[in-house]
Order: structure tokens, then sequence, then C-alpha cells
């Protein structure tokens, strides 16, 4: 069982499709759960249908949801990192490194789960895992976490082969929906998931498992 995980994405939301499940499972089976979330996704396009929001109460709605998402999840340590949406690639790469290094040095976490520089489609997906992996480059090899990537590029597999990893999350699938659901002002979750007890079947064949590639550092 691993006792320390820290997650680090850039935007709320990220997590719940990513990884909710994974993460509510880690928890369930006794791990502490740190989240560094980089952005408040201010620039978000979406602002809810009906509209809940405009873009100046998008930052703290989406701060909000962002928290009740981590409640739906279990994670109880989430630390919003103050960075500008759409920005992230932008940003001095030391800046980045030493405030996630921080993070990495306080929590000493077993395993990171982030997304695969390269192969996660938005420019702050890719340069915030690219940040966590120049950190945990530098660490000695004996005390470097285990880093489990997320990716949805369509080369992908063809570049990195199949997920090393595959997640059975069915005992989590509500946990998932809960957190997707706190991101109403992004996410449809009626539309995307149907009626969770009606459509249960198609919805465990659809996300009732979440994947993840293991960073190779050597």
């Amino acid at each position: 069982m691993t006792a320390r995980v820290l997650v680090v994405f850039p935007h709320p939301d990220d997590e719940a499709f990513s990884s909710s499940g994974t993460i509510a499972k880690f928890i369930a089976e006794g791990a502490t759960v740190t989240y560094a979330c980089l952005t408040l996704g201010e620039m978000g396009r979406n602002l809810g249908v009906p509209l809940i929001a405009n873009r100046e109460t998008l930052p703290s709605i989406r701060k909000q949801e962002l928290l009740n998402a981590a409640k739906a999840i279990g994670i109880q340590d989430v630390r919003c990192l103050g960075y500008l949406d759409k920005t992230i690639e932008f940003e001095p790469f030391d800046k980045i490194d030493e405030h996630i290094a921080s993070i990495i040095e306080e929590v000493k976490p077993e395993r990171i789960i982030t997304f695969l520089p390269g192969y996660s489609v938005h420019p702050d997906h890719n340069a915030t895992g690219a940040s966590v992996i120049r950190v945990v480059a530098k660490m000695a090899k004996e005390q470097r976490p285990e880093v489990w990537c997320v990716a949805f590029a369509h080369h992908t597999v063809v570049d990195n082969g199949e997920p090393d990893v595959v997640i059975n999350i069915e005992p989590y699938l509500y946990n998932k929906y809960q957190s997707l659901a706190a991101h109403a002002s992004q996410v449809n979750v009626k539309k995307m998931f149907g009626d969770f007890k009606k459509d249960y079947k198609s919805i465990v064949e659809k996300f009732g498992t979440e994947h993840f590639w293991r960073y190779r550092f050597e």
C-alpha cells in the first residue's frame, strides 16, 4: 500500500477526469493524498449550462468546485499554487520547479500522479508534467517517488506502448461521478454519464478503468 501520494495538475477538473477513481481507491486503502493545483482554471471556456458564472466570478467558483471535488474523492490537503491559467508554459522553469520541489520535500510522496509531457494535449498539461519530471529527475535514484503519468494524445500508445498501469475503479465510480459533478461550471455530468443507476452498465464500460504510464527516468 502506498502511504503518501502527491497529485500535480494545472486545472481544477484535471483530477476528476483523469484519476479521481484511482485517488479515491488509494485513500480508501489508507493513503494520504496531497493535491497541488497550479491554477484556478480562470480562462475556462465554459461558464455553466445554464450560466452560473461570468469572467469575474469564475475563479472563485472554480476554486470552490475544486474543493468540493476533492471532498467527493476524499482529498483533505489541497494546495492552490496561484499561477494563471494558460500561462504555465511561459513561467520560468526554475520558478515552478522550485515550487513543486518544495512540496515534494515537504510531503515526501512515494508516488506522484501528473501529466505525461508531450502527450497531454494542453500546453499547461505538458508544462506541468515536464516540471514534475525535471524535479524528480534531479533527485537521487533511491529517493525518487514513482511517477504515474496521464496521457491522451492520439499518438501516445504508438510512441509509448500500452499503459503500464490499469486501475479498476468500479468500486469508486460514484466518487468519480461526484467529483465531475462538482465541476458544474465546466462539466455536464448527466450528459457525460447519463443516469448513474439506469445507465450503470454502460458507465462501467466507458469509465470503469483509469490508465497511467510509469515514467522511466533511465
